[in-house]
């Protein structure tokens, strides 16, 4: 697990590639026969899509959206999220949740929320490329590749190049 900090108020580099091949490494390893790969949308829908092609995994991975059950859903409405889309049942199986960063925690208690709405699932695991500090709920991956501490007002987000390259963005939010 890579630790990135600094005394800048961002990061100097975090190499998005290179975190996603540390979780490739995780992932590999959780991976069992009865396992299923979901991808918490967005940025973890994208990992998960490529997890699930260089893992080279029979069929596609599930996505799944925190939005329905949010504890901010009155003000944010649907807010633009794709709806959650599983490719196959969940019920008894391990579910691999993939995320980008992990924050707060209320996306992740709002996704468990939104999986269990399609099954029991015997286990689940979360892994994600980033943890950018200020947990607001007891929630922790079971892998994360890289650990930063950000102040509430920077953001840390995932993005795609041209060419499918992950490459994170650190923004000042107000």
């Amino acid at each position: 697990m890579s630790t990135a900090q600094s005394s800048s108020p961002f990061p100097l580099a975090l190499d998005a590639e290179l975190l996603y091949t540390q979780v490739l490494d995780a992932v590999r390893a959780l991976m069992t026969p009865d396992a299923l790969l979901v991808g918490i949308w967005s940025g973890g829908a994208w990992v998960a899509e490529r997890l699930q092609r260089d893992l080279a995994l029979p069929g596609s991975c599930g996505v799944i959206s925190s939005t329905l059950h949010r504890d901010d859903f009155s003000s944010r409405g649907l807010a633009g999220a794709d709806p959650t889309h599983l490719t196959s049942a969940i019920e008894g199986r391990h579910v691999v949740l993939v995320d980008d960063v992990i924050y707060t925690g209320r996306t992740i208690r709002a996704v468990i929320n939104e999986l269990f709405d399609f099954g029991r699932p015997a286990k689940v695991s979360l892994v994600a490329l980033a943890d950018r500090g200020g947990r607001e709920l007891p929630i922790q991956p079971d892998f994360v590749a890289a650990r930063l501490a950000l102040l509430s007002h920077q953001k840390l987000a995932l993005a795609r190049d041209e060419a499918g390259r992950f490459v994170f963005s650190f923004k000042e939010t107000v």
